[in-house]
């Protein structure tokens, strides 16, 4: 049972053929049988969770009008507050916090009675490419258990791919969710910004924070999409418009008339021969399913890289002023005749972890006085000069697509000592956010000189999401003629547990 897609266990649910107890019950059957050697998990709420699914199932006993996802289990990324279910952000410095409160994606979920399984590992403030930066670990790749999932959302892709949950919730600020579902061969979706609420969303970079669905298949993702989109007043760059219809586009995946832009500064030097010529085959299945391909250039994504990490870091020195020690959280060096300097700084001294101290410095460096604008504002000239980059290509095209990352997953520990060889894993993903539109990352197959899996991502304009799903159901239906079987029914780690 949980291997079948969420919608096939709605389906099921709906029907009589489960209930929501058993279907709970069996991924956490699965969690305790494989999570030690995957560690997607850092909190499973199993009491939790029996109750949810006990009360979803009360209802529809009852017959209450249910949700289209109600009583399917889901994964939450640990940067989401949920009331009183321990919250870490995969930091030491907030290690046995529970927030009084529920964040409004979870609030959403709730309302949806979509059941929350527990909380997923992830890079700590949700800044890195491979969850080796969590503090409690790093999460393994169920492909290859001596491989990085991706991250920063890589808890959440590895509970896919491992099928402990069928369903889950990511962040974005770079390309989190797509980046892990690239290489854990599942679907990841960064909407537009503004499109799902940050209301308890714990903060990294504001302005290009987004939470996003992570599923096993386009409709999956669509679904979920669905569920937690939505205007919400508690968050200020909430959008306030319809939620795009991407269910209805899910369900179509009809391309015929579509022009697809291949971006040309995302397919060149520095990728893998195996993602080119997966890339490849996907273009002409797509141009076979009526799309018209043609080429756009965006000559400003070259800098994108290099401005995101003047942008996101300074943001985030920003943000993470908040955790002092004085209020919740970590608290290290509370003695009689301590200052609150030395209680601060002795905290963040042991709470934060090396990549989250190198962000801070060199955010706080490129917001200091005499550097503000030859760095910070220079970089949001680019940003403006990459957003215009993709208005100026979605004139000559409906959406554009490129390889998700340049290579396949790659070694634990590989690239732990090289931050500028792990920064350029994000190199095809940052502009979406950086421009704040939607993508979306799905399967293409797996690189033949590796067979690990390689990703396709899809960028829509803002606010025209349904257009990812509409290419992303046409793609997936072709590659699964092609393949004849889902792609993750090809993983050969814990394929028989």
């Amino acid at each position: 049972m949980i291997r079948l897609s969420a919608s096939e266990m709605a389906a099921k649910l709906a029907n009589g053929e489960t209930t929501s107890v058993e279907l709970t019950q069996a991924h956490l059957d699965r969690i305790a049988d494989v999570d030690t050697d995957v560690h997607a998990f850092l909190f499973v709420d199993t009491e939790g969770a029996l109750a949810q699914a006990a009360a979803v199932d009360a209802k529809r006993a009852a017959g209450a009008k249910l949700a289209p996802l109600a009583g399917v289990p889901l994964a939450l990324k640990d940067v989401m507050t949920q009331k009183g279910v321990p919250t870490t952000a995969g930091s030491k410095i907030l290690e046995g916090w529970r927030p009084p409160y529920d964040s409004t994606v979870v609030t959403h979920l709730k309302n949806n009675d979509i059941v929350i399984l527990g909380k997923t590992n992830m890079d700590e403030f949700a800044m890195g490419s491979s969850t080796e930066n969590s503090a409690y670990g790093p999460t393994h790749n169920p492909w290859d258990l001596t491989r990085i999932p991706g991250g920063s959302s890589g808890g959440s892709s590895a509970a896919l791919a491992a099928f402990e949950a069928p369903l889950a919730i990511g962040t974005d600020t770079g390309g989190s969710i797509r980046q892990p579902a690239a290489v854990t061969g599942t679907v990841g979706v960064k909407p537009t910004y503004g499109g799902v609420s940050r209301f308890g969303l714990i903060a990294f970079s504001s302005s290009l924070d987004q939470a996003g669905p992570c599923a096993r298949s386009v409709l999956d993702a669509a679904l979920l999409h669905e569920a937690i989109a939505g205007h919400d007043p508690k968050d200020s760059t909430s959008i306030n418009a319809p939620v795009p219809q991407v269910v209805a586009a899910a369900n179509s995946g009809d391309v015929k008339g579509m022009k697809i832009g291949v971006v040309k500064e995302l397919n060149g030097d520095g990728y893998q021969s195996g993602v080119r010529t997966r890339f490849e085959e996907s273009l002409e299945l797509l141009a076979a399913a009526g799309a018209e391909i043609v080429e756009v250039s965006a000559p400003n994504f070259e800098y994108a890289l290099a401005a995101y990490y003047l942008i996101a870091p300074s943001e985030c020195s920003s943000n993470l002023a908040r955790f002092d020690a004085m209020r919740y959280g970590l608290r290290v060096g509370d003695v009689d005749g301590a200052s609150a300097e030395s209680v601060m700084n002795l905290t963040r001294e042991v709470g934060f972890g090396r990549e989250v101290k190198r962000r801070i410095i060199l955010g706080t460096y490129a917001l200091s006085s005499g550097y503000y604008d030859a760095y910070y504002g220079s970089a949001q000239k680019v940003r403006t000069l990459i957003t215009q980059d993709f208005n100026k290509a979605f004139e000559k095209c409906d959406v554009m697509v490129s390889p998700t990352c340049p290579t396949t997953a790659f070694k634990i520990g590989e690239k732990s000592n090289d931050p500028i060889a792990m920064y350029l894993n994000d190199i095809a993903t940052i502009p979406v956010n950086m421009a704040g539109i939607g993508g979306m990352s799905l399967p293409s197959g797996l690189a033949p000189e590796d067979g690990l899996p390689v990703g396709f991502q899809i960028m829509a304009p803002a606010m025209a999401d349904q257009r990812m799903y509409l290419v992303g159901a046409a793609l997936e239906a072709a590659l699964l003629t092609k393949w004849g079987a889902p792609l993750l029914s090809q993983a050969p780690v814990l394929a028989g547990k």
